[in-house]
């Protein structure tokens, strides 16, 4: 995905008046980094195609933005939300160091938890983990004090669900399953929460993991 360059006169409309968050990609022709760190803000633009706008700018086209911003290398990054700058990075970031930068100002599907607000929410016994995973996949490694309820079992079992001794929050492997069956569920009128990322998410955070005896 070619991601678009925007000048002075689009800044306005394209970044501060944006719905959505904005990553900026201060770039310029001779940069040699820059060419190298492409390929992966393609990446982040392609993955975040419906979230985020990605745009690069190059810093002698746009000289007075680029001053303005006080960009004083490149490629620098810098995530605009709400019509105001919230994060910056610069160097040769990867594709999930540029993610990382956007990903607190993504907008979030309704019930969804973040592995970090988890662990709080765990500390504070306000939840219980529900792995919806197949039997041998959570006896292999969960989340500490998750039960097993597989994903087809669910909606026979909501009674139980909601007699947990916190308010459930189901995860699956990669979250994907989970926020379907969550949207499927407010649809019908029952609320629940369900891990961003999934399970794969709380290890990519190095978040402690239970295994079976």
């Amino acid at each position: 995905m070619s991601v678009p360059e925007i000048s002075e006169q689009d800044f306005e409309r394209e970044v501060l008046r944006s719905e959505l968050p904005v990553l900026i990609d201060f770039t310029a022709t001779w940069c040699g980094p820059c060419k190298t760190v492409a390929p992966e803000v393609e990446a982040v633009a392609r993955e975040l195609a419906d979230k985020a706008k990605v745009v690069k700018i190059d810093i002698d086209k746009s000289k007075r933005l680029a001053t303005m911003m006080r960009v004083q290398a490149v490629p620098t990054f810098m995530v605009f939300h709400r019509g105001r700058p919230v994060a910056a990075d610069q160097g040769v970031l990867r594709k999930n160091q540029l993610r990382a930068l956007i990903e607190p100002f993504l907008p979030r599907a309704e019930g969804a938890v973040r592995a970090p607000e988890l662990v709080q929410l765990l500390q504070e016994r306000q939840v219980v983990p529900v792995d919806t995973r197949e039997l041998a996949a959570f006896n292999r490694a969960h989340i500490p004090g998750a039960v097993n309820m597989p994903i087809e079992e669910i909606e026979n079992r909501l009674a139980e669900l909601h007699m947990l001794p916190g308010a459930p929050v189901l995860y699956c492997r990669s979250g994907d399953k989970s926020k379907d069956l969550v949207a499927k569920l407010a649809e019908e009128g029952t609320p629940v929460a369900f891990l961003e990322g999934g399970f794969l998410a709380w290890e990519a955070e190095l978040l402690p993991i239970e295994r079976a005896d």
